[in-house]
């Protein structure tokens, strides 16, 4: 039974941080390893193979961007999550242009965490089984995307509308509800901008791939979340905004051809 848990390593150079972290996640299904370095780290790692590494984004010595950066290049398939204070979002932004499976924001609750840790290992089992979703939904060209996360497309007037990547809905359960903006507020990217909830009370937080002031609300997504599945870039987007630093935002997204 032991040999089929999920592997996890924990990477951080403060060990109470350490001690937090795998407290909030260990389980019988989870066995949750420690390091304090970056160099710790992948000396674990080369021995173990870990099926998630979650590893702070700042730490002396090799950096969580740099333990990243050799992780992917030694073992394309591993899942990373980073862990980032508030000054650092855009290099968490560009932590997912690397390659990271999500990143989380300082200060985050158990439950963020649990929620996050869930959706990585669905997304390992949907990929280990081979399973694709009855109607595998491709992005369309010409969208500008964070991966596992949001997409942006070039409106008329200088707005852009914004929603869910299905490779983000398909490893979510059944949604129960979903938490927009509201218009007029101003939105950041690599923020919080949506959150959703799922059958099993997890809550999974939406990254914005740009930063602006959401204009308008899709009413018909807040009236059907069947369309984030059926529908994610047309009929299922969540907002319009008009952005304020669009040029720039552009630099951390990727476009799809």
């Amino acid at each position: 039974m032991k040999q089929n848990k999920k592997k996890i390593l924990v990477v951080d150079d403060e060990i109470s941080v350490c001690k937090s972290i795998r407290q909030a996640i260990v389980t019988e299904n989870y066995e949750v390893d420690t390091a304090l370095s970056g160099e710790e780290a992948l000396k674990k790692e080369k021995e173990k193979h870990y099926d998630l590494i979650i590893t702070d984004l700042m730490m002396p010595g090799i950096s969580g961007l740099d333990l990243l950066k050799s992780l992917k290049k030694k073992r394309p398939e591993v899942n990373v999550i980073m862990i980032t204070g508030y000054p650092a979002i855009k290099t968490a932004v560009q932590s997912i242009k690397i390659g990271a499976f999500d990143y989380i924001p300082k200060p985050f609750t158990p439950d963020d965490l649990r929620s996050l840790v869930l959706r990585a290992f669905k997304k390992l089992e949907s990929e280990e089984q081979g399973e694709k979703e009855p109607s595998e939904i491709k992005m369309p060209d010409g969208i500008y995307y964070m991966i596992g996360h949001t997409w942006l497309r070039l409106e008329k007037e200088n707005f852009v509308s914004i929603g869910i990547v299905f490779d983000f809905i398909k490893n979510v359960g059944v949604i129960t509800n979903l938490e927009f903006p509201k218009e007029n507020d101003n939105i950041t990217q690599g923020e919080v901008c949506a959150k959703i909830t799922d059958a099993e009370k997890f809550n999974h937080q939406i990254w914005s791939p740009a930063s602006g002031r959401v204009v308008k609300i899709n009413k018909s997504l807040k009236e059907d979340y069947s369309l984030l599945r059926k529908d994610p870039y047309h009929k299922g987007l969540l907002f319009w905004i008009e952005p304020i630093n669009l040029e720039e935002d552009l630099k951390g997204l990727i476009l799809s051809k």
